[in-house]
């Protein structure tokens, strides 16, 4: 044994995974392409099994390039208005993280190419222990990467090594609030990619982002081993070609999907054809 006695291992990088490879590789075919990858979200359960089924569908076949799915939970802490309520529906209509692992497994069987990410939250996914038995879940079900809203590099160590085990990317969150020497510290323990919070504040559909998102994705990006992709208030074309043109490497937008379902959540078209609008915004250079 070496080291000093009770010495914590140093945590396993899931940037090497297999779920990572496989995100990295969403990412360099849409920068083959000349283009910010686009990342919608959809909330497991919401409006229903079925529906959230067809809405993952809908968003990948409209253009996704990798999609993100947020498992309901009780007390989303980052998470607005719209997306807590829809959190909240799909919860009374029966949601439970076995749910959600089943819908993760139906996206990942009908739709192979497309990366597939959970988001939660560290009591939902950890809890009192390391996560080791939901990581493995979490890659069973088809999931390459994992978004723990509420963890940090500093206390999230051992979910790393868990994840790394089971072959998925833990990916980090920095903020407009992140110490500029810190952000180089949560970059370099990031898997798949690195998200970069647009704003100081919670989720939610915004008319404009902050004049600061150009700056603090260049910033960010400078200093991150692994792509960048921004969220937050994402809910315009003019949002995405601006993210993209400041180099993003991948742009996630969820409020304004939640939005455009309608009130019952099962508007698929409707989200369709916004993820066709911001598709068709990735472009990193205005077109000749």
């Amino acid at each position: 044994m070496t080291g000093s006695a009770g010495a914590a291992a140093a945590p396993q990088h899931t940037n090497t995974t297999a779920g990572a490879q496989r995100i990295a590789r969403a990412f360099a075919r849409a920068r083959a392409e000349g283009r910010a990858a686009l990342i919608p979200y959809v909330v497991a359960g919401y409006p229903d099994a079925e529906g959230s089924f067809a809405a993952a569908c809908a968003a990948i076949d409209a253009g996704a390039d990798l999609l993100e799915v947020g498992l309901p939970y009780s007390d989303p802490l980052a998470d607005g208005a719209t997306l807590q309520r829809a959190s909240q529906g799909a919860l009374a209509a029966g949601a439970t993280f076995e749910s959600s692992l089943a819908l993760l497994g139906r996206i990942a069987a009908a739709r192979p190419a497309v990366p597939v990410v959970a988001m939660g939250y560290a009591n939902q996914l950890i809890g009192g222990g390391d996560g080791r038995d939901r990581a493995r879940a979490l890659a069973a079900a088809g999931a390459a990467g994992v978004i723990v809203a509420d963890l940090t590099p500093d206390e999230g160590g051992p979910f790393e090594t868990v994840a790394a085990e089971a072959g998925i990317a833990v990916v980090y969150l920095v903020a407009p609030t992140t110490a500029p020497e810190r952000r180089a510290m949560v970059a370099a323990r990031s898997g798949g990619f690195l998200y970069c919070v647009s704003l100081v504040g919670v989720t939610g559909a915004r008319a404009s982002l902050p004049t600061t998102v150009a700056r603090l994705v260049r910033e960010v990006t400078a200093v991150s081993p692994v792509p960048v992709a921004v969220g937050f208030g994402v809910s315009r074309p003019a949002h995405v070609r601006a993210i993209a043109r400041a180099g993003a490497s991948g742009i996630i937008t969820a409020s304004a999907l939640v939005d455009a379902l309608g009130p019952d959540g099962r508007d698929v078209a409707a989200l369709s054809a916004l993820v066709a609008r911001l598709r068709a915004a990735t472009a990193r250079r205005p077109r000749a």
